[in-house]
């Protein structure tokens, strides 16, 4: 029995994520219109849809499809903004930034999990607003900034480097503290150093260089 993933895309929307307050109309349409199937490895298929985080490899996981919906919905990107994704995993978070903003640039430490988003972006005619590149987020810099910037991994705490890629009043989601009760927050830059609005609890693994430093107890 072939599985009805159009179908289970909207159950997706209408049962997990709408419930969870994503009540957006751009971030919705979004999700059920990019098939997320088409972004998932080929054994974990049929959970295109389900509550669950899915792996990607190298230790990096899918987020949860409700968890996707929080994050588009509080960075509220526009349609004449430019956004930076740190951490593209599989390239679906990636395709929803670019259908909501002018331009995505989506960096990704792991470069078989960066080509692999490239090729699923272009191969759905998605990437046309999108640049994809393999780099560590604590070895690149660029002299541009922009308007929203999303952390796909957990930090134990926001890194100032990334606040500055931000434009004046630019919003930055990150997830931060300690497994197993994270929080997911939107932090904007001000005139006296960064405001930090709580959102909800969630875990995260962390991306890499940014979990805590090992405590040692005597």
């Amino acid at each position: 029995m072939t599985m009805d993933y159009a179908k289970a895309r909207e159950l997706m929307v209408e049962q997990q994520v709408r419930p969870w307050d994503v009540l957006d109309a751009r971030v919705l349409d979004a999700l059920v219109s990019i098939p997320r199937d088409g972004f998932v490895n080929a054994e974990h298929r049929g959970l295109s849809y389900a509550d669950v985080q899915l792996p990607l490899g190298h230790g990096e996981f899918m987020m949860k499809p409700v968890v996707e919906g929080r994050v588009l919905q509080s960075i509220a990107v526009q349609e004449g903004e430019d956004v930076l994704e740190i951490g593209t995993g599989s390239g679906f978070l990636t395709a929803c930034l670019g259908r909501l903003a002018r331009e995505v640039h989506s960096i990704e430490l792991h470069a078989d999990l960066a080509d692999a988003a490239r090729a699923r972006l272009d191969a759905m005619g998605l990437g046309v607003n999108v640049r994809i590149d393999a780099a560590d987020a604590f070895a690149f810099d660029t002299d541009r900034r922009f308007d929203a910037i999303v952390v796909t991994g957990a930090v134990d705490t926001i890194p100032a480097r990334f606040l500055q890629w931000l434009r004046p009043e630019g919003r930055l989601f990150a997830v931060r503290g300690a497994s197993p009760a994270m929080e997911a927050v939107v932090a904007r830059n001000g005139v006296n150093g960064p405001r930090i609005e709580s959102l909800f609890e969630t875990d995260l693994p962390y991306l890499v260089g940014a979990a805590p430093a090992p405590r040692f107890d005597f």
